[in-house]
């Protein structure tokens, strides 16, 4: 599968909502959502591994700086989602 770059600017809307699933998982997108912002220095005011993102990734047990690295490489959620399940 052929990754691309892909970044977002949350100072013209805000990231996915808390509820929206990514793989049964709530706050995943939105994690990603304001990881690849942060990755264009476009974020706003929503921060990356914020203390809800740290549920999360507690939870699941990978690294937040890992995945900005995957975000950079360009994987798309699908592609995030499964390095996110192998990491379990």
């Amino acid at each position: 599968m052929e990754t691309r770059a892909f970044f977002i600017d949350l100072t013209e809307r805000p990231p996915r909502s808390f509820r929206v699933r990514l793989g049964g998982f709530v706050i995943l997108a939105r994690m990603i959502d304001k990881g690849r912002a942060t990755l264009s220095k476009k974020n706003g005011e929503y921060v990356y591994n914020s203390p809800t993102d740290q549920h999360l990734v507690r939870f699941l047990g990978f690294d937040a700086e890992a995945l900005l690295n995957e975000l950079a490489a360009g994987k798309g959620d699908g592609e995030i989602l499964q390095w996110v399940l192998a990491k379990r």
